[in-house]
Order: structure tokens, then sequence, then C-alpha cells
């Protein structure tokens, strides 16, 4: 026992320290169980603890859940599934401002009050992530926020979380008392109405903006290119006509050239409507070339292309100094024969040249945007004359196969919140259904598997298994409760929150409600009083689980796209356990006349 409160001590000091990565530190936790149990032997309460029982963290089906889960909401990311929804709830929140966003967050936590909290937050990562680069918020501002309002939200009502029903169901089996669906909302409500403020004000004011690979390409789509639209029979621009000098289908585009056979027509194309044989030439940011590039109906590629160039992955390329290309336009470079990628634009920090590309002749510094296959675009790295910036490329969302991807997400949300499938076979039957309609390829839905996450679940399940095992949780829990025990009931009440509050954090939230259920009711056996006060309080104190990733699963399903670090949940949850804790222990015992 002394061995396993050692590991777990120093685990969590190397975790908010951060001196070292997070795989590495779970690991040695896993590896130090191993030598502990397997290698010296040292017995468990229970008998010998074997290396399968610390390792079973591995096969998890909270692991397995989280997984599935952002698989299928990389589906959603992949087809922009959920860009109309996200944009006209852009819109709405832009005219607000951050009022909007607050009711926003108000309506997740209404929600997370009647479904399970993990669909919740798959259904709003993507949506919350487009307000807040839309609102030129940092992701990290808003990702936990996003877990937390769901977390607060769904300490509420009985359904609010497996956790609530967990507890009750131990109340009800030792019959002590059976919950109802709203026995504790009054008092969650008052938690919730004084930790949301904290959320949405001091939350996104504390946690650090860290830049990231998606975050420089981002910052990198305000440069213009120059690209080329060659208008061919059936292209959705043909008879499209000028209005004030722009064209209303290139939406986000800036026309500054139509190349008609040989003459040049210029800006403000008066009495000028496009037809087959048409080129024109635009000037635009990255992003609006790939929606361009993406819509079902795409005018930047014709119809009577020789091959559909299938999923489309874009990447850009800067013409390198002493370059062959330097002087030749991109036609003569033939990139397409040899890679089966095209060159899609062109951007030049010096000048922005008005002629179609077939004319323009490449120089040093040049920065190229290619289209093509995955494939074609890695054999770029083997041209010498330009040098491939890998972290620009992304793959173009299917946006054809969006429908799909919404019935399937819709399916796995009804499914989960209905309880007409456990949640678990729900999200893995989501995961297969978004790589068997083809809304993301396997490399694509690879991609989601944070090792962050999978060993901090590993490590963390490795960990609840030896205390328990050893009998240190329910020793430890038991000598902080006798020494309390004669204490006035008030005093009782929020010890006990404060102490499952902590353990929460480290053994998993159920975990912590199934072992403290019993001895809460055990402690109000032996003050003479109801038994409800405490069970609520082992209920609510359980759902605090705001200071470590592995508290809860949202927690785990923010980290990525929040692109936090194991200190950054102590720094922003730690403050709110607190508060949480403070608020109880003068409206617990006064709501239930203690």
């Amino acid at each position: 026992m002394a061995a396993t409160l050692l590991v777990i001590a120093v685990s969590t000091v190397l975790y908010a320290t951060e001196r070292y990565s997070i795989e590495a530190i779970s690991l040695g936790v896993i590896a130090a169980y191993l030598v502990i149990f397997v290698v010296v032997g040292l017995p468990a309460r229970d008998g010998a603890l074997g290396a399968a029982a610390i390792l079973q963290g591995f096969s998890n089906t909270g692991l397995i859940t989280i997984t599935a889960l952002l698989v299928v909401g990389q589906g959603l990311y992949h087809t922009d599934a959920l860009e109309r929804p996200a944009h006209n709830l852009v819109k709405w929140v832009s005219s607000t401002g951050t009022l909007g966003l607050a009711v926003v967050f108000v309506v997740i936590a209404t929600l997370s009050a009647f479904m399970n909290n993990t669909p919740v937050v798959v259904m709003f990562i993507p949506i919350i992530s487009t307000l807040a680069h839309a609102m030129k918020f940092p992701t990290a501002r808003v990702m936990m926020p996003l877990s937390f309002v769901t977390i607060l939200g769904g300490m509420t009502t009985l359904i609010g979380s497996s956790t609530n029903l967990l507890a009750a169901n131990v109340a009800r089996q030792s019959g002590a008392v059976d919950l109802s669906f709203f026995s504790f909302t009054p008092i969650a409500l008052v938690l919730a109405a004084v930790g949301l403020p904290y959320v949405l004000i001091v939350i996104p004011l504390i946690l650090r903006s860290r830049g990231t690979m998606a975050d420089a390409i981002r910052g990198s789509q305000g440069k213009q290119f120059i690209a080329e639209v060659p208008i061919r029979a059936g292209n959705p621009l043909v008879g499209a006509s000028a209005n004030a000098g722009m064209f209303p289908q290139l939406k986000d585009m800036t026309v500054r050239l139509v190349q008609r056979g040989e003459r040049p027509h210029l800006p403000p194309f008066e009495n000028l409507t496009l037809q087959p044989g048409d080129i024109v030439i635009v000037a635009a940011t990255r992003p609006a070339l790939e929606r361009a590039l993406a819509g079902q109906s795409s005018v930047i590629r014709g119809e009577d292309e020789e091959r559909p160039l299938g999923v489309v992955t874009l990447a850009e390329a800067i013409v390198a100094p002493g370059s062959r290309l330097i002087g030749r336009t991109v036609s003569q470079a033939g990139f397409r024969g040899d890679t089966g990628c095209v060159v899609l634009a062109i951007e030049r920090r010096s000048r922005m040249p008005r002629m179609p590309m077939t004319d323009i002749r490449m120089e040093a510094g040049d920065v190229l945007l290619f289209a093509g296959p995955r494939r074609g675009i890695e054999d770029l790295r083997g041209n010498r004359d330009i040098l491939l910036i890998d972290w620009t490329a992304a793959d173009v969302p299917a946006r054809q196969r969006a429908p799909i991807a919404l019935t399937i997400f819709g399916s796995v949300i009804t499914l989960a919140a209905t309880g007409l499938m456990p949640i678990v076979a729900a999200a893995v039957l989501g995961a297969f259904a978004m790589l068997a309609t083809r809304c993301l390829n396997t490399r694509q839905a690879a991609r989601v598997v944070d090792g962050r996450i999978v060993m901090l679940i590993a490590s963390a399940i490795a960990s609840a298994t030896a205390l328990e095992a050893t009998g240190g949780a329910e020793i430890l829990a038991q000598a902080l409760l006798n020494a309390l025990v004669d204490a006035p009931p008030p005093i009782v009440m929020s010890a006990l929150f404060l102490i499952v509050a902590l353990i929460t954090n480290i053994l998993t939230n159920n975990a912590a409600a199934v072992l403290f259920t019993p001895i809460a009711i055990g402690v109000a056996a032996h003050l003479n009083l109801p038994a409800e006060p405490f069970v609520v309080t082992v209920i609510l104190a359980a759902n605090a689980s705001f200071a470590t990733p592995v508290g809860y699963q949202t927690n785990l399903l923010v980290m990525g796209p929040g692109h936090y670090r194991y200190k950054d949940f102590l720094v922003a949850g730690g403050p709110l356990i607190l508060l949480l804790w403070g608020t109880f222990s003068i409206a617990g015992p006064w709501w239930y006349g203690i």
C-alpha cells in the first residue's frame, strides 16, 4: 500500500512539473507497478496482483470509447459536415459578441443535464472550435470550459452523469435512500451558478495559448495566392456576370483578370458574361481555394477532367534558390506527369502578377500551392528544385459525404443518449461506419489516436487498480473520516466533499462514487442523520473532476483540441474545486437543515 501511494505521489508531482513528457511518466508508473507486484512480488490485499490486471487500462472501455468518438468527430471534420450549422451559429454569436458565446455554453450545460456528457462534448468540439477561430479566440481558451460546463450541467440531475447513477444505485441497493430525478437539483444548481462565471470568465484569462502546427497554418492563410480558373462546359461559372466588379459565385476571391482568347478583360468587367473557354485569374487565400475545390460543384475542377483527383491533399512548397524552375512556367515544370500533382496557385510576396498562370515564370522564393493525392505530395520531397513545407499538407474536406457523416454522427449520439446501446458499442460502430463509407481513410483516423491520452488512461487505471487491490483507498478514506466522525455534521459534510473531490481526480469519478457512497451512508448512520445529504455530498464531489485530465472522459476529449498539458488542468481546475467546496460547505448544510 505504501509503495502504491508513493508511486501516485511521485507521478502527480512529475505530471505537475512537466519536466518529462506525459507518455514517459505514464509508462514509468506502469513499469513501477510491474516491478512492485510482478517482479518483486509484493502481495495485494486479495492475493497477487498480476500483469494482466495492471495492464488492463489498455483495453479499458473508456479508452476505446474516447478513441472511437474522436474518430467519429474526425469524420465530421474531414467532410465539413458541421460547416453550415456552425456558420449560422458564428453569424449569430458574432452579432451578439461574447454574450452570445456565453449563451451557447449555458445551452450546452443544460443539454448535459439530460444527456450523457461525453456525446455532448463530442458534438460541440468542432462547433466551438469554429466559433473560436471566427471570433479570433485561441482554442485553448474555450475547449476546457466546454468540458467543465458539461460536468457542471451533468451534476444537476440523476441521469446527467454516469457517476450520479452509480452512486444512486449503490445507495438504493443498500436500502439507505432512493434518489429521484431531481432530488439534488436545487443544491447542484447553486454550485453550477457559482462555477459557471468562473469557467466562462476566469479560466479563459488564466489559460495559456500555445502555438501549434495548425495555428501556424491558419496564421499563414492570410497570404494571397494567384490561381487560375479555366471555364469549361458544365462549369458553374458559365453564364455568370459581374456585380460591382465581383462575381458572386467566386466567394472570398478577387477576380484580377478574365482572359478571353488573346484579349484580357480587366475590372470592373462591365457587361462581361463568362463563357466556356475563358480563363479567370483570381487572388485568394488558401482557405478560399480549399472551399472552392471541396464544393460539390467545384468551380476549380471542371467536370471534363481526365480523371477525378479523389481524396485531394493541399501542400505548399517554395521554389528553391538556384532551382532549375526559375524562369520556367508551371506547365513547363511537368509536376503532373511526374507526381500526379497540379500547381493550384502561386504566391509571390514582392508583387502580384496580373496574368494567366501559364504566362507566369517562376522566381526563387515563390510559394506554390500543390493539389494531388497524398502519395504524390510525398513524392515532391524528392524534388530538389522545390522545398516542400511538410506541415502545410492537409486533406481537402470530402463535402459530398457530409450527409453520410451527419447521419452516422446523429445515430451515435441518439443511441448513446437514449441508452438503446452502450456508448462504447455506439462509438465503435460509428467509427467503423465513418471508415466504411469513406468519410475518412485509415490514415486520417489514425491521426486522432493521441499517445498522451492512451498512456494517461492506462496509468490512471493501473493506479486505481493497485490502490483498490492493496486496500489503500478504503483505509485512507476511513482513516480521514474516522478523525472527523465526532465533529459537527456540517464540518463532516464539508470534509467529505473535499476528500471525495480530491480522490476523484486520481481514481476517476465513477470509482470515487462507488468507493465513498457506502462510507457516507455509514457516517450518516453514526450521526443518526438521514443518508440523503451525505450521499448527495459524494455525488456532487465525485463530479468535481476538474484538476486532472484523467478525472473525467470529457477532459481527455478536449486535451488534444485544446493543446493542453497536465499542468493546465491543475491551474484552472484546482481553484474551481476549492470554489465549489466553499460554496457547498455553506449551502449544503443549510439546504438540508443540518
